[in-house]
């Protein structure tokens, strides 16, 4: 079946700006950061019954790590990171089922409060090596130094 080129500007033009929107809306706009906060282990209890903020510096270690966004990679060791703190703590299987949520839930290509990179005003940001400017408004936003174990 032959498709005349002349319905291809119909079907494809609402599809193209839609991608062109997705992909380059905002990114010529200077950057906004929202001041650093942490709520611990967010939808996570931030310990045990008997040592309720067991993980919890962990938590606000990662929370950064979010919250500045970053490359994929940046992404996947503030994973490890968490999960590996909590295993050091003596909690493994817990260490491990945060750790496949994070992985799961964390992506920046969902609206939520948690993705990686919520820091930034910007939606969707996705995976990128944070710029120079950009540092400098990390560092502006964030006074007091957090420690990235």
């Amino acid at each position: 079946m032959k498709i005349p080129l002349s319905k291809f500007p119909v079907a494809i033009g609402p599809l193209l700006m839609f991608f062109v929107c997705v992909t380059g809306c905002g990114t010529m706009n200077t950057p906004r950061l929202l001041v650093f906060e942490s709520d611990g282990c967010s939808s996570f209890p931030d310990g045990t019954r008997s040592e309720p903020v067991l993980w919890r510096d962990e938590c606000v270690v990662h929370d950064y790590a979010y919250w500045k966004g970053g490359t994929w990679k940046e992404r996947r060791n503030a994973d490890r990171k968490l999960r590996d703190g909590i295993r050091r703590k003596g909690k493994p299987v817990i260490a491990q089922l945060v750790y496949l949520g994070v992985r799961v839930g964390g992506t920046p290509w969902l609206p939520t409060p948690w993705r990686w990179g919520f820091g930034w005003y910007e939606f969707p940001r996705g995976y990128r090596l944070l710029s120079l400017d950009e540092w400098r408004m990390i560092k502006k936003a964030t006074p007091l130094p957090i420690s990235e174990k």
